[in-house]
């Protein structure tokens, strides 16, 4: 299938990536250069014989085997210039495919193995966003994330660190990590931190468990954000609250089927949502592990389910609604936007 829309055309469009994780955009080379520097073992010496450590290839079997490609790359991403480096490069990878707006994630308690403070972490990645924004022109802020599995307690610290970052380029928090087994309400205490500061929040749920983690993240938590929400649809009366309050959901299409969110394309239900009038987004969650780019998941969209470039200028104007930015921010970015896809048109 497909909707006769010319990839160049589709390279050339602007785009906004509003879920995309640090460590699972980390380039092989730069690994190669990292691990060489730092002493660490890596599985194979080259680019070509490593990338299979790295991103998902053929079938995955569930979200636990894909969070694995990780594991790799966290040993060398424990000092200031490794993490400034690969924010900075995550940048690049943006430009290459007219990306104007990126909002970056990071889980800030998983770079601490070197001595780093919690600080350190987060100003080295901001660092590195804000100086590829230098470079290439395209707008990126940080969002760090809570993971799951950990303590309260150590979330709070996460939350307090990331405020002192709110005016230094950190826009939100978020809740990542396994999700089946460790509900989002876990965190309460965590996410009242967060509103208590100011800070938006983004929350993963409806990717490897069902509506009721999106439930508690909505109902219990009042995210701001659902990142991914696929299995929506489990619960009607949800969508039809998430649809009237206008709550964006980050979805992230290559990975989604991947992880098992949907098993294929034709139970994937972003047509049935956009249609629905939800506030749809595209992204793309990991550009190493699911070997992607915003490029390759509007190609999902014209391939797959038909979508138009009209559609996919308000899928943009959707994620522009949906940034963690201030009012003029997103005025312009808007213009920006409707500017570019006229001149496209």
């Amino acid at each position: 299938m497909g909707s006769g829309v010319d990839k160049s055309v589709l390279r050339r469009l602007p785009k906004i990536d509003l879920h995309l994780h640090l460590d699972g955009s980390v380039r092989p080379q730069t690994l190669l250069e990292l691990a060489e520097a730092e002493g660490l073992t890596l599985p194979a010496a080259d680019v070509d014989r490593l990338l299979p450590f790295m991103r998902v290839e053929g079938d995955c079997p569930s979200l636990v085997d894909y969070l694995s490609k990780f594991d790799l790359v966290l040993p060398a991403m424990q000092t200031a210039y490794s993490l400034e480096r690969i924010a900075y490069e995550v940048v690049e990878q943006a430009a290459e495919h007219n990306c104007k707006y990126i909002e970056v994630r990071m889980g800030a308690r998983l770079h601490l193995q070197k001595g780093l403070s919690l600080d350190e972490v987060i100003e080295s990645f901001v660092t590195g966003l804000s100086r590829g924004e230098a470079t290439y022109g395209v707008k990126a802020r940080g969002i760090i994330i809570c993971m799951r599995n950990h303590a309260p307690q150590d979330n709070l610290e996460v939350i307090e660190a990331a405020a002192r970052f709110m005016e230094r380029g950190v826009v939100a928090v978020d809740l990542a990590g396994p999700e089946d087994g460790y509900p989002p309400e876990l965190h309460q205490e965590v996410f009242d931190l967060a509103k208590k500061h100011g800070l938006p929040f983004t929350i993963h749920a409806g990717e490897a468990a069902g509506a009721d983690s999106i439930y508690g993240a909505v109902v219990k938590l009042g995210t701001n954000r659902i990142g991914h929400g696929v299995r929506l649809k489990e619960d009607r009366d949800l969508l039809e609250r998430v649809r009237a309050e206008r709550i964006p959901l980050e979805f992230c299409p290559i990975s989604n089927i991947q992880t098992k969110a949907s098993t294929n394309w034709e139970t994937y239900p972003i047509r049935e949502y956009f249609d629905q009038g939800l506030l749809i987004t595209v992204n793309t969650d990991n550009l190493t592990v699911s070997d992607t780019n915003m490029t390759k998941e509007l190609a999902v969209l014209t391939d797959h389910f038909q979508f138009t470039l009209p559609e996919m200028e308000q899928i943009m104007l959707n994620s522009v609604e949906a940034a963690f930015l201030e009012k003029e921010e997103k005025r312009q970015l808007h213009e920006e936007i409707v500017k570019s896809f006229a001149e496209l048109l």
